[in-house]
């Protein structure tokens, strides 16, 4: 045990260079789709179901595999809900396009927003959050947090009102 706690300094200190060492991976929202929007119904809350299409760049000359992306979804400044991908293969230099399909609880302070969406009405948004990268024997550090992609959200309307 005494011996593990004096290797421990010399396992951390050596994950330092490699967070140095590697440029950090790009994730770029192509597109987000709002699929639909539920009503409340009995145990149900009202649910957003969302598609988002990101473009996941890895600037590396080797390959990479990233363990998980993590972010929050913000909408007109508004934390609506989590994103997760997790085993994001990358190839050396190379780009790569994940489907992210999540739904939404849609809140009394949230679904202002939605409902601009399912209307067509234009709003921001923002992935904040953070990434795991699988270096195998080397470790998995984790980089983050910050902004991953942000930009303006609108599509055609959903609703007829």
């Amino acid at each position: 045990m005494r011996k593990s706690l004096l290797l421990l300094p010399l396992a951390l200190a050596s994950c330092a260079p490699l967070q140095q060492a590697v440029q950090v991976p790009t994730v770029q929202v192509e597109n987000i789709y709002l699929r639909s929007l539920s009503l409340p119904t009995g145990l149900q809350p009202a649910a957003a179901n969302v598609t988002l299409r990101l473009k996941v760049g890895n600037p590396n000359p080797v390959a990479m595999r990233m363990a998980n992306v993590a972010a929050n979804l913000i909408i007109d400044g508004s934390n609506v809900g989590n994103v997760n991908l997790p085993n994001v293969n990358l190839p050396a230099r190379g780009e790569t396009i994940q489907l992210a399909e999540v739904s939404i609880p849609v809140t009394i302070p949230t679904a202002t927003s939605f409902l601009k969406v399912a209307r067509g009405q234009q709003v921001s948004y923002r992935l904040d959050g953070s990434f795991t990268a699988d270096f195998g024997p080397l470790g998995q550090p984790t980089f983050g947090p910050f902004t991953l992609s942000q930009g303006v959200w609108k599509q055609a309307p959903i609703l007829p009102f």
